[in-house]
């Protein structure tokens, strides 16, 4: 086969990959015109741990980042929320700004200890820190302690409207990330997360780097929290800041495949799938769930994606940078 014939191949392919991406959105788009509501129901959750997913993906799949302590940015997220609509009566989309900006403030703060960590340490410091404003929330008045509150302006917002809006933030999730790593951002991110020491010797700026992927990822995060909390129209303590928040993250990444876009949305969509079923098992599910993750992880170490990509040199989010011909 000639060189042109394999240019004309590729883009062929490309030219299908494109359309088929773009019908599924345009279909997944119009789902408020033709699903059910428990359909609307499901893929709202599975937009919005999709968006968590590629959020901790990027953290830790690219960056080398593995935080146990992103639910504190979804709790974050749902207070924001209740509290300007529910306390002070104001907008919605003024709790979306809220969250957003105590978020980048919050992760600004725990930015300047945590980064001095790394390993396990770093991991282990996001846990205690998400723990302690559990705790700080708990004994809070001004959230009414451990009672937590109502977000009854969720029952004024139309399913479709809130599909929509989980729509947005799971496939914006997906962008921000392929734009990312795309450029010059995304090499510092990789090269730092395969050898920090000899990324800082070719000139990345470990903090700056660490900083601005840690800032994307809580204020995502944030965001995803606020929608999370709208489809639920309740928040106290215990679920805005539960571990299981993280845990939904890590098993989607790992299931899905780690360092890969299409894992965390192979990923999110499984994981809501078995939590529809395993409802009737409350106190097991998450046993469930592990044994689930450790069979995936034997059988394929780099998740679903990870092996299919592997296996069958399957690229559809190519995260490759095009290189400019030299004149």
């Amino acid at each position: 086969m000639s060189e042109s014939q394999i240019k004309e191949t590729k883009t062929t392919s490309q030219i299908i990959k494109i359309v088929v991406i773009a019908a599924i959105l345009v279909i997944l788009a119009l789902l408020p015109l033709w699903g059910s509501s428990y359909t609307l129901s499901v893929a709202i959750l599975v937009f919005l741990y999709m968006a968590l997913g590629q959020m901790w993906n990027l953290l830790s799949g690219y960056s080398g980042l593995t935080s146990l302590g992103q639910q504190s940015f979804v709790g974050i997220g749902g207070y924001a929320v209740a509290i300007i609509t529910q306390v002070y009566q104001l907008p919605i989309i003024v709790g979306f700004i809220v969250a957003a900006v105590v978020a980048i403030l919050f992760a600004l703060i725990i930015s300047m200890p945590i980064f001095k960590m790394s390993g396990v340490y770093f991991s282990i410091g996001t846990w205690i820190i998400a723990e302690a404003l559990y705790v700080f929330f708990v004994n809070w008045k001004f959230v009414n302690y451990g009672i937590g509150y109502p977000i009854t302006v969720a029952y004024s917002i139309p399913m479709s409207g809130l599909y929509i809006a989980s729509f947005i933030v799971g496939i914006g999730a997906t962008i921000i990330v392929i734009l990312i790593l795309r450029s010059k951002l995304g090499l510092a991110l990789m090269a730092m997360r395969d050898n920090p020491g000899a990324a800082e010797v070719r000139g990345v700026k470990l903090y700056k780097t660490k900083l601005i992927c840690f800032l994307i990822a809580s204020v995502w995060i944030t965001i995803a929290g606020c929608l999370l909390f709208l489809n639920q129209a309740y928040i106290v303590p215990s679920s805005a800041f539960s571990i299981d928040w993280t845990i939904a993250m890590v098993f989607i990444v790992i299931i899905g495949g780690s360092g890969t876009i299409e894992g965390p949305i192979v990923g999110a969509v499984i994981y809501i799938i078995l939590r529809q079923y395993l409802y009737s098992y409350p106190g097991i599910s998450n046993i469930i769930l592990g044994v689930i993750a450790i069979v995936i992880i034997i059988i394929a170490p780099k998740g679903i994606m990870g092996y299919v990509n592997n296996k069958f040199t399957l690229d559809i989010f190519s995260i490759r940078r095009r290189v400019k011909p030299k004149n």
